[in-house]
């Protein structure tokens, strides 16, 4: 009698949760289209790539001993395609397909999208009020601690106050590449002259390294959340008075509706223009005043309970599946190794370190002090070293929390927002 082919032995090894031998067959018929050129320059060939080589990664992220203690999914899936780009491994047609799908329809933003419009509508509504009030506690107290620790360390390992400062710290609190670091490099450009280019060059390596040791902070904190569960709300930022949990969503029992699930679709796509539209006219950034939007709604209840429900499963349906591929992307496209390269030694390395692990400790305590759950503290905090919209991610996956995106976003846009404008005020005061 004749098998079927899913039952064979063999299909019972997985890569993710795609079968080996499926996997392989998708794998050479991408890469070997790219190969001949003949894969397509659009949405398809770039959700191809980061697809394939997401599931790969991500597996191995969770398998490979120590790395899965510290991240190891976020790590991979963010590093390897750095790396394969720097080896030139990657031929032009696959890095192609992936700038079109990341940066020409602007998947990043499509993304986080529907992370905040799910996340927040979703979420209970006391949770949300008190978060958003608190969160600005450890916030601020991070930032403080990142600078004095940053610059401390950084003088005693042989830098100046002024290069630590304005070209280790700030740089990694910024709130990422395009947020941060280019308005810092024009304007740093405009005071002490010469090319934006040369200070995007000095900075970039210090946001990058910044990352990575906030991904790998996430991850020791879930190792340390696992075995001691009083410290973590999983997920969820505020302990209520009577020091009980204060989050979860009402629509986690809901059956799965694939129509509401659209209509979320529209409703971040919507969220996100609204934001874009009025950027110009109030001056702050459309992913914030995406957030307040989603915010104002959930806490006014102006938003039909369908809808919400439909942006939260798709919320969950989009974290749980297209985290990891996207951080491929991220890789591919945002971190240049080359530029690290150039400019990295063991005393510039601790120095970013020292940076991440003051957020870190200093959100985990001052967190436990405003009652919230350290390790959610924490980890919001730690964002604020992250690289924009993609290091909240990268963090967020690494820690196991995608519920937090909506606190870190604001800790990373409205944070980077503020150091940017304070580094260009002392810039023209302190000079080059």
């Amino acid at each position: 009698m004749l098998r079927r082919v899913g039952d064979l032995k063999v299909m019972r090894l997985k890569v993710g949760v795609v079968p080996l031998p499926l996997y392989l067959v998708l794998a050479v018929i991408i890469f070997a289209a790219a190969a001949l050129g003949r894969l397509p320059n659009d949405m398809i060939g770039g959700l191809a790539v980061i697809i394939i080589l997401g599931i790969l990664l991500s597996d191995l992220g969770f398998k490979l001993p120590l790395l899965k203690n510290i991240g190891g999914p976020a790590i991979l899936s963010l590093m390897i395609p750095s790396f394969l780009v720097f080896w030139n491994v990657l031929n032009p047609p696959v890095i192609d397909a992936v700038h079109t799908l990341m940066k020409t329809s602007n998947f990043l933003y499509l993304y986080i999208a529907c992370l905040v419009a799910g996340s927040i509508t979703g979420m209970n509504r006391r949770t949300l009020i008190d978060g958003f009030i608190r969160i600005f506690i450890p916030m601020m107290a991070g930032t403080f601690a990142a600078v004095g620790v940053g610059v401390g360390v950084g003088m005693l390992l042989g830098y100046s106050a002024h290069r630590a400062f304005f070209y280790i710290v700030i740089p990694i609190i910024a709130g990422g590449v395009g947020e941060g670091i280019l308005p810092l490099s024009i304007a740093f450009s405009q005071i002490l002259g010469g090319d934006s280019g040369a200070f995007v060059a000095q900075m970039i390596p210090a946001a990058v390294i910044g990352n990575v040791f906030a991904i790998i902070g996430a991850g020791l904190l879930k190792k340390m959340a696992d075995k001691n569960p009083s410290i973590t709300g999983s997920g969820v930022l505020v302990r209520e008075k009577d020091g009980k949990k204060l989050g979860g969503s009402a629509y986690d029992g809901e059956k799965i509706d694939f129509a509401l699930m659209g209509a979320g679709l529209l409703f971040a796509c919507g969220l996100f223009i609204t934001g874009s539209l009025l950027s110009p006219f109030v001056g702050i950034p459309g992913p914030i005043l995406m957030i307040f939007g989603a915010a104002l709604l959930k806490v006014s209840n102006l938003l039909p309970k369908k809808v919400e429900q439909g942006a939260y499963h798709l919320y969950k349906f989009v974290s749980g599946t297209l985290t990891w591929p996207l951080m491929v992307g991220l890789g591919i496209l945002y971190i240049p190794l080359g530029d690290v390269a150039a400019i990295i030694s063991v005393p510039y390395v601790l120095t970013c370190a020292s940076v991440i692990a003051a957020m870190i400790l200093s959100g985990y305590f001052v967190g436990k002090w405003v009652r919230m759950y350290p390790v959610e503290a924490a980890i919001v905090t730690g964002c604020r070293g992250g690289l924009g919209g993609t290091g909240d991610v990268a963090i967020l996956s690494a820690s196991g929390r995608m519920e937090l995106m909506p606190f870190a976003q604001i800790s990373t846009r409205i944070g980077g927002a503020l150091t940017v404008v304070a580094a260009t005020l002392l810039i023209a005061v302190w000079g080059g």
